[in-house]
């Protein structure tokens, strides 16, 4: 699995903020994942759209669009297991 860097890594005013959020990143998952245990799914898609604004804001385009695939399938009324696991998969991979 290849790492996922920022396309900030080596912008010197992002320096300290990506690693911020990267290790964000493992505690977002989780809430995440207890929202949806608890059948919470207003609230997984409010932090899904928080995440994929956040991410790219960081520079990590593959997690916004992957948290923007979760919200879309929340809103449809689809099943957010598939787009969840393929968000915990991408953010798994980020590096700062």
């Amino acid at each position: 699995m290849e790492p996922l860097a920022s396309t900030f890594a080596d912008d010197p005013d992002m320096a300290e903020l990506v690693p911020i959020f990267v290790g964000m990143l493992p505690d977002r998952m989780a809430a995440m994942r207890a929202s949806l245990a608890a059948g919470d799914l207003d609230a997984l898609r409010v932090t899904a759209h928080q995440l994929k604004g956040a991410a790219g804001g960081y520079g990590f385009a593959p997690i916004g669009h992957a948290a923007a695939t979760l919200e879309a399938a929340l809103i449809a009324g689809q099943p957010p297991d598939p787009a969840l696991a393929a968000l915990e998969a991408v953010a798994a991979r980020a590096k700062a």
